[in-house]
């Protein structure tokens, strides 16, 4: 394809692979969905949509490339099973951030969420039930559920009350950072008692 100067921008045309666009094949962009864009298109003719979402037809492939360089954007195959294959004249670089960007949330979403136990007595001492919370809110802070739990043996289930002053002491003291998930009453020889972190609640 021959370049007219007057009316060619000088931005490189830009293709998967060239070096201009090298620093997508780093670690941070290995995942990113691959494209078939500008001169790696083998196509002769392509059906074009425009920056603003509008159709242009099919056009030759050399002439999409010219219209797309002299926007200074780039032209990116966006449906290549189509015939003609469909392209868009768009930014390639915003593309990939916008993608990358879209896979970081996904990945976010969809990460596993682990319930962390923590066992306690209802005569558990100061000292060791300020460790728990401690232990509680690191867990919250790293996005986990924190569950206290708590076991009566024999004739201990008498004191079940002294356990929930207990979970209420528990509750007063992380009511700023987590929300109560689940409380149970005592079920046999354990009551539990499960926070999860306040960001997750539901905003209406």
């Amino acid at each position: 394809m021959q370049e007219s100067s007057n009316t060619r921008s000088n931005r490189p045309i830009r293709t998967q692979n060239s070096s201009y666009n090298k620093d997508s094949n780093n670690k941070k962009n290995s995942n990113a969905e691959r494209h078939i864009v500008n001169r790696d298109i083998t196509a002769r003719e392509v059906r074009v949509i425009g920056t603003d979402g509008e159709q242009l037809g099919i056009l030759k492939t050399v002439d999409a490339l010219k219209i797309a360089s002299d926007a200074n954007l780039d032209l990116v195959v966006v449906a290549a099973q189509a015939d003609p294959p469909v392209c868009k004249i768009i930014d390639l670089g915003k593309l990939k951030y916008k993608e990358q960007k879209k896979a970081a949330e996904i990945r976010k979403k969809s990460a596993v969420q682990e319930t962390k136990e923590l066992r306690i007595r209802y005569n558990t001492d100061v000292h060791d039930l300020e460790t728990k919370i401690k232990n509680a809110l690191k867990f919250l802070g790293e996005g986990d559920k924190a569950r206290f739990s708590m076991r009566f043996k024999g004739r201990e289930a008498m004191y079940a009350n002294l356990g929930n002053e207990l979970f209420d002491q528990i509750i007063t003291r992380l009511e700023e950072f987590a929300q109560v998930d689940e409380r149970t009453k005592l079920i046999g020889q354990k009551m539990l008692l499960t926070f999860a972190p306040k960001h997750m609640s539901k905003k209406k």
